[in-house]
């Protein structure tokens, strides 16, 4: 069909229009229904009026103090129900989706994924009615610049900030797959062992984050001179643990972002000995966000999942 010879859509009536002329149906009154719209009763006569004009047929029988509907009143009736109906469960679905509260935090990748995230659903379940956005990344964001609500970062206490929430410290020790310790041609018994073993390797050429390095690790052991059987190398430390519960070598394991897996057995530490960095982990609150309640909840979350870890984080789990 060209567009010349197409037949011109008729036009809709507007929902006022609608509005009135269900309300009127229902009540079979302008008055009453100009009384529940907050019209006159003039005003709802007028919308009837044009309504019965851009359908081009009369809606409602006029008679002397009582109202009727006409056949095409009566037909068009529950369409109007329906259509109203429709409507505002879509208005209703909407303003619900629109008054949904949110809450974003920032954190490392390695936080992210071996810590945060597996334990985040202990939050989520008791607050069914707030999205939870993680923005994971390496660099120390600006809360308000960048419209974020908490921070969990890790460094020493001197640059955490004023107002930073200390949640936990951090100790480094040696971890990896059980089946390493039960290989016999390569024993894993004490640090020196470890020349028979590959090492996991945090790629850090720049030297930033000297304590997950090896190198700092059997500096303490007194083990300088110990060369391993090999390295892998991974970019991220989220990375590395994955990689030492394959079998794939040996790691260095920090508290407590290992201590899921020790505790499920998919990770044993070998030795007793730990290192501590003198670092720890601190939450920091956006000042824009501080006093709205859904923050205040996740920071008592954090607080509460803290205090059950910190208590474990004395000794390696072998």
């Amino acid at each position: 069909m060209t567009e010349r010879n197409a037949k011109p859509i008729p036009r809709l009536p507007s929902l006022d229009l609608l509005k009135g002329f269900e309300a009127a149906a229902r009540l079979l009154s302008f008055t009453r229904a100009g009384e529940e719209l907050h019209l006159t009763q003039s005003a709802v006569s007028r919308q009837i009026k044009e309504l019965e004009g851009q359908l081009g047929m009369p809606l409602f029988e006029r008679r002397h103090r009582a109202l009727g509907l006409t056949d095409a009143g009566r037909a068009l009736f529950p369409a109007a129900v329906q259509v109203l109906q429709a409507m505002r469960a879509a208005t209703d679905q909407l303003r619900a989706l629109s008054a949904r509260r949110s809450l974003a935090v920032t954190t490392t990748h390695s936080f992210a994924a071996l810590w945060l995230i597996p334990r985040l659903t202990r939050f989520t379940r008791a607050h069914p009615d707030l999205d939870v956005r993680i923005a994971a990344d390496t660099r120390v964001q600006d809360l308000e610049r960048d419209g974020l609500d908490i921070a969990i970062r890790h460094g020493p206490a001197s640059l955490a900030g004023p107002n930073a929430l200390r949640l936990f410290g951090e100790r480094v020790f040696p971890v990896c797959s059980p089946k390493l310790l039960r290989d016999t041609k390569r024993p894993l018994r004490q640090p020196a062992d470890l020349r028979h073993h590959v090492l996991l390797q945090y790629d850090d050429p720049d030297g930033r984050h000297p304590w997950l390095h090896w190198k700092t690790w059997l500096e303490v052991e007194r083990l300088t001179d110990l060369r391993p059987a090999g390295s892998l190398l991974f970019s991220g430390y989220e990375q590395i643990i994955p990689a030492a519960i394959a079998g794939n070598g040996v790691a260095l394991g920090r508290s407590p972002l290992v201590r899921e897996a020790l505790a499920s057995g998919d990770l044993v530490a070998p030795f007793k000995r730990s290192a501590d960095p003198a670092r720890a982990y601190f939450a920091i609150v956006s000042q824009n966000a501080a006093a709205r309640p859904e923050v205040g909840d996740f920071v008592a979350w954090l607080r509460a999942e803290a205090a059950a870890e910190e208590p474990r984080r004395a000794a390696p789990i072998r």
